[in-house]
């Protein structure tokens, strides 16, 4: 009696071995592809480093799917053949193989979601069970819901998980959220420990030669690529970091400090939303070094609140409310994405230092992306799909469904505050506050409307100025605007003006 034959695409974000459409594979009779096609690369402007790692990532995985015995089809970016979109290989394969069944997990992109649903074959679809909330579940929780609040759901996924609990369901440490204690700056002589580093063997070497072949042209450097493209190197990474950087994650995660790229932070959100790590392993191992006194309770809640509190928010409100949500934009913002964010040309030191390591090593950390990059767009009315694009571009770990609602939601507040209650808008003050940026600027911190005074501060005061139709109403603003009202009027009219003067300059093409 003759087998089914099926075909198993596996997308280049979905390299596990416990993907859940691989469950039912016939190692003997059936077949896994994996492709790389032009589309997928190039529909915004990658950087070079975040194609690298998913190129090389994608022919490691097929190599060692080949050593378990499966039989694997892979499609190179340079195959004369590839027809160079993802549904256009599965359609090509399909019919080569003459597969019966097509099985895949559901897209991390609900445009490519969208392409192979809409290409004419009959999908299997699993739900991607590499996330402790599925799609389903979340449009549970969220319905009948105006307004979504992570910290809620987070509650929901803790006691789902049993992570950090007492024997009773409550939380350890009698709270749930240790958010107020992971917000220290940076001490004068702590240093964080040097980051782990992985050489390029032969098959990233070959990909690195390919992506400089047909990608020079995409903004960010290659020479610094030292990220893990196995299973093995990304546990490494992370057991490093379990060593050497979870104990202070707490108390600095939001801390930014000049020429420190990385600081405590773990680096494995890209190995993570590629398949290398799994989330749940991840989450049990720093609870285990929590239950054995190895790191504070601050770092344990903040990294595991980030897991599965607010990555799996982010993902559940991407899939409930695209595509709609992708067209946000709540202020009505006109003004394109200035250039210094491509090339990191700006006298504004916090900018330069956020975008310059962003080129440089494809890697930012959420607050130099929420409160440095994100904030300064939000301040200046940059339309919201040209920065969603950016961050989608730049950032080694960006894939749409994690980075849209966070750039879109978080960063932008252009869906109305769905995702967050109040835009995350700051002055100057706040970087001050949590870097040492500000000692080596052009521009002042303590000024607001010199010719000198630090750009955020002027724009800060007119962001809040010319919406203040739409956030006067909001609470968690009133402190905000009672502060602007108490302002005398020549310092209002002074800001204004100074907030006016730089918005013309980046109008014209200006950097500052």
């Amino acid at each position: 009696m003759n087998k089914t034959h099926r075909l198993y695409l596996v997308l280049g974000d979905q390299l596990s071995f416990d993907l859940a459409s691989l469950k039912g594979l016939d190692a003997e009779q059936d077949t896994v592809l994996l492709v790389e096609v032009m589309e997928e690369a190039s529909h915004v402007p990658h950087h070079p480093q975040k194609i690298t790692l998913i190129f090389s990532a994608m022919r490691h995985f097929a190599e060692a799917l080949k050593q378990r015995g499966i039989r694997v089809q892979y499609v190179t970016l340079d195959d004369p053949h590839n027809s160079g979109t993802v549904p256009g290989e599965l359609r090509r394969w399909q019919t080569l193989l003459h597969a019966e069944e097509l099985h895949l997990t559901e897209c991390g992109d609900w445009r490519l979601e969208q392409s192979l649903k809409d290409c004419g074959l009959a999908i299997q679809w699993h739900s991607d069970s590499r996330f402790l909330c599925s799609r389903a579940e979340f449009s549970s929780w969220a319905k009948d819901k105006k307004q979504l609040r992570m910290e809620f759901f987070y509650r929901e996924m803790r006691r789902k998980s049993g992570l950090l609990l007492n024997g009773d369901g409550s939380p350890v440490g009698g709270s749930w959220n240790f958010d107020a204690e992971n917000r220290k700056a940076l001490p004068k002589g702590v240093s964080p420990p040097s980051p782990v580093r992985f050489s390029a063997d032969a098959i990233t070497q070959e990909v690195l030669a390919l992506v400089v072949k047909n990608f020079s042209s995409h903004y960010g450097v290659l020479d610094t690529f030292d990220y893990p493209v196995t299973h093995a190197d990304a546990q490494a990474l992370w057991d490093y970091f379990l060593d050497w950087g979870l104990a202070a994650f707490g108390d600095y995660q939001d801390t930014m400090a000049s020429d420190e790229p990385f600081l405590f932070h773990a680096r494995i959100s890209a190995a993570l939303n590629i398949g290398l790590l799994d989330l749940r392993e991840l989450c049990n191992d720093v609870e285990a070094a929590y239950w054995a006194h190895r790191i504070p309770l601050n770092a344990a809640e903040g990294f595991i609140r980030q897991l599965i509190g607010w990555r799996e928010y982010v993902r559940g409100v991407y899939w409930l409310k695209m595509p709609e949500y992708a067209g946000g934009n709540l202020f009505g913002n006109s003004r394109p994405l200035p250039e210094f964010y491509w090339t990191g040309a700006t006298k504004m030191n916090c900018m330069s230092q956020a975008i310059g390591q962003s080129l440089k090593h494809a890697y930012a950390h959420h607050i130099q992306r929420l409160m440095v990059t994100g904030n300064f767009a939000l301040l200046a009315g940059i339309v919201p799909s040209q920065i969603c694009d950016w961050y989608l571009a730049i950032y080694m770990d960006a894939f749409d469904w994690v980075e849209l609602p966070n750039t879109l939601g978080m960063v932008m507040h252009a869906d109305g505050g769905y995702v967050g209650s109040k835009p995350y808008c700051a002055s100057g003050q706040y970087i001050k506050r949590m870097s040492d940026y500000c000692r080596n600027c052009a521009y002042k911190v303590s000024e607001s409307t010199t010719h000198d005074a630090c750009p955020f501060n002027s724009l800060y005061w007119h962001f809040l100025m010319r919406h203040g139709d739409l956030l006067r109403g909001n609470q968690r603003m009133s402190m905000i605007y009672k502060n602007l009202d108490r302002m005398p009027e020549s310092r209002q009219q002074a800001l204004w003006q100074r907030g006016q003067f730089l918005l013309a300059k980046l109008d014209e093409g200006e950097s500052f």
